[in-house]
């Protein structure tokens, strides 16, 4: 019965911090993103360019978000996001369960989806620009698909 008690006192405790929204902090992972929900769909995503770092929320199996701080690219006027090491990141297995996501940029929330990244063309750009972007020496030739994951953000369905 104690126990039964201490579970519930613990439900208790963390239901105020549940109930609102907490951002990502630098390495800091986060619940629910807050913000203004963008009304129209993004048909030019070149504004996110400059922007160093987004938030994303992913939905975890067990029904509360889980939201990081990630980098971002954008080829043209598509989004995409990466992950280096990206069997690490739990972000990245709550994507590959649900691709519907949340980003923040700016005071702005995006409710989108991703789409994994394969082609080799693509990818290649994609290492040009986030090696552009963050001032990181550009590694031709290594494949960092065993490491990295990347996606292009679509709208959702």
């Amino acid at each position: 019965m104690s126990r039964f008690i201490g579970f519930v006192a613990c439900i208790l405790a963390l239901t105020p911090c549940l109930a609102c929204s907490i951002d990502p902090s630098d390495e800091r992972p986060g619940l629910w993103l807050s913000g203004e929900a963008a009304e129209q769909p993004v048909l030019d995503w070149s504004f996110a360019s400059d922007v160093k770092e987004i938030f994303i929320e992913t939905a975890t199996p067990y029904f509360i978000p889980h939201s990081v701080t990630i980098w971002c690219a954008t080829l043209g006027n598509q989004l995409y996001v990466g992950a280096w090491e990206a069997d690490t990141k739990h972000w990245v297995a709550n994507v590959r369960r649900n691709p519907n996501v949340r980003l923040k940029i700016g005071d702005k929330i995006y409710a989108q989806k991703l789409e994994p990244v394969s082609d080799a063309a693509t990818l290649a750009k994609l290492n040009h620009e986030y090696a552009r972007k963050y001032e990181y020496p550009e590694e031709e030739g290594v494949d960092q698909a065993a490491s990295t994951a990347n996606w292009r953000v679509v709208e959702r369905n």
